[in-house]
């Protein structure tokens, strides 16, 4: 057993670490359904005579939808005709004032697994697609003969657009126009029998985008969320891997066990052997 323990923590160690996660800031780019977003007060503080003995403290207070920056969509977070993943009726039982009872992200377990990238933009030749442009699966599919790697059952699937690159830049509201996959593209994820799917934009889908052949607004979430049981990674930061050319890793993603929640705020780690 220490030999083992040993051999993994020499290959923890040795691992390049890729952080996924956007910085979290008021005023960051947010879907207008999650307005106004992270929100943080510092309402105690260092200042003289705030203790009787030379030791002082600070805290603050967080404000946030659970899908403001980079978060993890839980199942609840969206249904079809009034019907959750595996046919759970959204009735006063399961959809509470407090949360969720059926499908919370508390019951989303930590995920670590292989991650796949598949850079769109670059196999488009851009540095960042066209705005409301949709990446459907023959350009996923297209993408990864390219770069000589397979998707595979059980695989978290992320998906670089370019627009994660304009996050913190002052005007925001292009990133919420950011390119984002097509209907097509979930289902040939969904069939892969991926555990999650994420992208370097607003909403996975196009924001505001209506499949007609399905009459769907935000297709990909009722296909991957709801019939597929496939969770959503949103506003993950995948510029560093794509300049690095990283196009397999181990990934790892632990959402916050609060229950009853459609999502979570997550800061995904690319783990990549040295």
């Amino acid at each position: 057993m220490s030999g083992s323990l040993d051999t993994l923590l020499a290959a923890l160690a040795g691992a390049r670490v890729y952080d996924l996660e956007q910085p979290r800031f008021f005023g960051a780019p947010n879907a207008p359904s999650h307005v106004p977003g992270y929100v943080y007060t510092l309402h105690r503080r260092h200042e003289p005579g705030a203790s009787p003995d030379p030791r002082t403290s600070a805290s603050g207070m967080v404000v946030s939808p659970e899908h403001a920056g980079t978060h993890i969509d839980a199942l609840c977070h969206q249904a079809e005709n009034l019907e959750l993943f595996g046919g759970v009726a959204v009735t006063a039982e399961v959809q509470t004032p407090s949360g969720f009872t059926r499908h919370g992200i508390e019951t989303v377990a930590p995920i670590i697994t292989r991650g796949v990238l598949l850079d769109a933009a670059r196999h488009a030749g851009v540095e960042r697609l066209p705005e409301l442009h949709l990446v459907g699966a023959d350009d996923l599919r297209a993408a990864a003969r390219e770069q000589g790697v397979e998707v595979r059952r059980g695989d978290v699937l992320l998906v670089r657009t370019g627009w994660g690159a304009v996050w913190e830049e002052p005007d925001t509201g292009p990133y919420i126009r950011g390119a984002g996959m097509d209907a097509g593209a979930s289902e040939w994820a969904a069939e892969l029998g991926v555990r999650a799917v994420g992208a370097d934009n607003v909403a996975w889908d196009v924001y505001g985008a209506v499949d007609t052949r399905l009459g769907l607004s935000l297709p990909g979430h009722v296909i991957l969320l709801v019939r597929h049981g496939v969770h959503i990674i949103e506003h993950l930061n995948l510029e560093e891997l794509a300049r690095d050319r990283i196009w397999e890793f181990c990934f790892v993603c632990i959402p916050l066990k609060m229950k009853g929640a459609t999502g979570s705020p997550v800061r995904p780690l690319a783990l990549v052997p040295a």
